[in-house]
């Protein structure tokens, strides 16, 4: 059950999300942690545990084809994955893609900017936009523990720092 069911009976919509979110965010942890203590080799390894994780990939496809602001918009195959079977068949292909992939064109449509012109705008593919997401959960906790020191941001330190006083305590490290 680790990578997912043999069977798709009934697919997307039995995946308990609470889990995925968890397995997901417990694993952007571990990235995150390893980054940041310089340990690089074990923050690889856990980036290609996340690429071939099954939460990871139901993830991916739940935020372009559910959460998103463009899941109903077609890329230059027409397709968005709306339906429920749509969605699992995804998620199955996202995690379990064979070889290597190349990516589809981009639809391009132009949008309205402030000054009257209009900038273009690449549209990719459903399964482009899944494929994008699932690397995204896999490099964005190393990039966020490089660049993005996190900062508690409570009211106790909001107080502290307003006081004048300087609260290292506060500061995640």
């Amino acid at each position: 059950m680790v990578n997912g069911p043999e069977d798709d009976a009934d697919g997307w919509l039995a995946v308990d999300w609470q889990r995925a979110e968890e397995d997901v965010r417990r694993l952007r942890q571990r990235i995150f942690t390893a980054t940041q203590a310089g340990d690089l080799a074990r923050a690889r390894n856990l980036q290609k545990l996340m690429l071939r994780s099954r939460a990871n990939a139901l993830m991916s496809v739940r935020r372009v084809t559910e959460i998103n602001a463009g899941r109903e918009t077609a890329g230059v195959d027409g397709k968005t994955a709306l339906l429920a079977s749509q969605k699992a068949v995804l998620a199955d292909w996202v995690q379990h893609r064979p070889g290597s992939w190349t990516p589809r064109p981009v639809k391009r449509a132009y949008v309205p900017k402030a000054n009257g012109r209009r900038r273009p705008l690449g549209i990719p593919v459903i399964a482009d936009r899944a494929l994008q997401a699932v690397v995204l959960g896999a490099l964005e906790p190393e990039w966020e523990a490089r660049f993005e020191p996190k900062v508690r941001h409570e009211a106790h330190c909001c107080i502290a720092r307003a006081a004048g006083r300087d609260e290292r305590r506060y500061l995640w490290i």
